[in-house]
């Protein structure tokens, strides 16, 4: 009886806090639907409105070479959460840019993780608690423990390559 039992919480456990990847839903404040909650690279390159900029934006990016070469020297196992909303101009502007680099840098897909919000900047399931967005795109740069390094909140000061490295740079 406890083993079943223990089972049972185990598969009751999973259920809540396994969540759809890509979710669609309609928003309200934009009046259009969006993604939301865990993304992947993909899913967010294949939705339709994010699509339209994001392919030529990738492909126009030419990352500052002086500042590359620098950053892959620093860049280690970090972990980057980009939290963005596929309704807004700046997400659609800078997550292209901010893919472009971080295939530069060789970066490992599975230390990226993504996140869509709605109009209101929530994601569903606490999954951004503790965070504060106020604004998107956010980029965060966690250190191989999960500590907080720095982050790039809508747009870059410099250049996207330009913030990311003074972030780096703050770590060693």
């Amino acid at each position: 009886m406890k083993i079943l039992l223990s089972i049972t919480l185990i598969v009751l456990a999973m259920n809540v806090s396994a969540q759809e990847v890509n979710k669609k839903i309609h928003d309200q404040v934009h009046n259009k639907d969006i993604l939301i909650n865990a993304c992947t690279r993909e899913g967010i390159t294949t939705f339709p409105e994010f699509k339209e900029m994001y392919n030529p934006l990738y492909a126009a990016y030419v990352p500052d070479a002086a500042t590359m070469i620098e950053l892959k020297t620093l860049v280690k196992n970090e972990k980057i959460k980009i939290v963005l909303g596929t309704w807004c101009g700046d997400s659609k502007a800078n997550v292209p840019n901010f893919f472009k680099i971080l295939d530069a840098l060789h970066f490992k897909g599975k230390n990226v993780e993504i996140i869509a919000v709605d109009g209101n900047k929530k994601a569903e399931n606490g999954i951004l608690d503790g965070l504060e967005i106020l604004r998107v795109p956010t980029f965060i740069v966690y250190d191989k423990k999960g500590k907080e390094l720095g982050r790039i909140i809508e747009g870059p000061k410099t250049s996207l390559e330009g913030d990311l490295l003074s972030i780096y740079k703050k770590k060693s």
